[in-house]
């Protein structure tokens, strides 16, 4: 009897530890399906934080493309009318040019209204400044023999010579274009008077002021400068006595004068300038310099007339350039040493 009692006892307690030991590994089996669910929910939420910061990031790039897409898309619609004004005013340019071609084209040529033509190229009225201007024009020219050449000893050599090689110097030549140059460019209502001096002064043409545009009378003019043969000394005293009422004078000339019209023996400033007076044939740079001096001062020039000075190159004359700058500034004019290609 115990011993049948004993077996049930055992085998109750064998079934009550292998339910123990079912549960316990059931519950171990749940803590690991839970964990890794847990971890699992936990990696979806990073995914799905990941994502949404992402979809954030491509929602403000997006806005800012739209935006910018909206800027180029004003700036071409700018653009665009812009280019279509343009073009309305190229449109309108070239229409206003066919139209004044058509008139041109209709028109009768200009008749050339100067008195005198000047061959050179370009039509400009002034010359650095040197604008020929005035209301009575005086237009001296030193037809001295300094005034066919450059270099002493050439003009020395060409005093000995005919009288068409003295009327080919080619400085003289270029005094003759130079006077052509200023007749070409008087203002139209102007007057003009040509006075060529050397030891004397002789009005070129008819006596009197000249219409600057009485193109016959100016034709008169430049003939007689063709007759004139340079030579002689340079009274620039007998030039300036010649001239009455001038508003504007043009002086044309190489250097200092050389011979004057006064009584230089009575003159106690002359005293040792014996080439005034006496029998000398040269004259020294001191000596010239106080004639040219004495010249303006006793010139019958108004104090409001206007003196411009053309100053060709000579050899020899180092104070012409300052003297005749200081008078032309003092009258309100300029004193000018243009180019060897000029005009």
């Amino acid at each position: 009897m115990s011993c049948g009692l004993g077996a049930i006892v055992l085998v109750f307690m064998l079934i009550k530890h292998n339910v123990d030991t079912i549960e316990i590994q059931d519950d171990v089996l749940h803590r690991e399906q839970a964990d890794l669910l847990e971890r699992e929910i936990a990696q979806v939420s990073l995914r799905e934080s990941d994502l949404r910061r992402l979809m954030a990031e491509l929602e403000k790039l997006s806005a800012q493309t739209a935006s910018a897409i909206q800027r180029t898309s004003k700036q071409l619609s700018a653009t665009q009318s812009t280019l279509t004004k343009k073009n309305q005013e190229i449109d309108k340019l070239v229409s206003e040019l066919e139209s004044i071609k058509k008139k041109v084209a209709k028109s009768k040529p200009l008749q050339k209204t100067d008195a005198v033509t000047d061959s050179n190229e370009g039509e400009e009225s002034y010359l650095i400044g040197l604008k020929v201007e005035g209301r009575r024009i005086a237009i001296l020219v030193d037809s001295s023999a300094s005034m066919t050449d450059e270099l002493l000893l050439d003009v020395i050599r060409r005093k000995n010579t005919s009288d068409q090689q003295k009327k080919a110097g080619p400085k003289w030549r270029r005094t003759k274009r130079i006077v052509r140059w200023f007749l070409a460019r008087l203002p139209a209502g102007s007057q003009v008077d040509v006075i060529a001096f050397s030891d004397k002064a002789k009005t070129l043409g008819p006596p009197g002021w000249k219409s600057a545009r009485d193109s016959r009378i100016l034709g008169t003019v430049l003939k007689e400068l063709d007759l004139l043969v340079p030579q002689g000394a340079t009274n620039l005293e007998a030039g300036l006595k010649s001239v009455s009422g001038a508003t504007d004078v043009y002086l044309i000339t190489d250097g200092l004068p050389t011979v004057g019209i006064s009584n230089f023996r009575s003159l106690n400033p002359f005293a040792s300038c014996s080439a005034l007076w006496g029998k000398s044939n040269r004259i020294s740079g001191p000596c010239r310099r106080k004639l040219f001096e004495h010249t303006i001062t006793n010139s019958s020039l108004r104090a409001s007339t206007k003196v411009n000075v053309v100053l060709l190159p000579i050899e020899g004359d180092p104070e012409a350039s300052v003297a005749y700058w200081s008078w032309t500034s003092a009258a309100g004019g300029l004193t000018i040493t243009p180019a060897e290609d000029w005009p």
